[in-house]
């Protein structure tokens, strides 16, 4: 029987969930499995994965072929990293301790990469609300500024009317006298 470690899809529509199996190749993508390894959501930022590393280690050890998208989360968790150096622990290139100790030391690297992503995505987000923020200032100032100016000549023309109507009733008071 060849094994493969695939991906079988779960959710709903427009919404892909999947989960992570050992199944036998010629079951259908969504049907019986042998074991379920973990879970894979694309939908979240970055992509959320849950796996049993264990498991999933014994099966690329007893020779189960993971499909390429299988093979790149594997790649990124660490699995086939792992194999390939108890590979080395097997042919007696190095030993357990240091192949768990270089694993360590990728997996530190690999935290503080994700942790930097994570940061400059917040700090990005928080920029682009600060930059937002003063673009809708300064619109509100030319707003305010326009509203002033237009309170101000409505102010001027109604000086101007009040003046004009002062002007008209005391012309209107020395041409009353006059005729008298």
């Amino acid at each position: 029987m060849a094994t493969k470690l695939r991906l079988q899809r779960r959710g709903h529509k427009d919404y892909a969930f999947y989960s992570i199996v050992a199944a036998d190749s010629r079951a259908p993508r969504d049907g019986r499995f042998i074991e379920k390894l973990g879970t894979y959501n694309p939908n979240t930022n970055p992509a959320t994965v849950e796996l049993k590393f264990d498991r999933a280690l014994y099966w690329l050890e007893v020779g189960a072929q993971p499909t390429d998208t299988v093979r790149n989360i594997l790649s990124r968790e660490g699995v086939l990293l792992m194999k390939h150096l108890r590979g080395g622990v097997k042919k007696g290139a190095k030993t357990e301790e240091q192949a768990q100790a270089e694993f360590d030391a990728w997996k530190a690297d690999k935290n503080k990469q994700a942790a930097a992503i994570v940061d400059k995505q917040v700090a990005d987000k928080k920029a682009a609300a600060e930059a937002r923020l003063a673009e809708e200032r300064k619109q509100n100032e030319e707003l305010a500024k326009k509203v002033a100016e237009k309170k101000a000549a409505a102010n001027m023309a109604e000086a101007e009317a009040e003046a004009a109507t002062e002007e008209a009733s005391a012309t209107e008071e020395t041409e009353a006298p006059a005729e008298a």
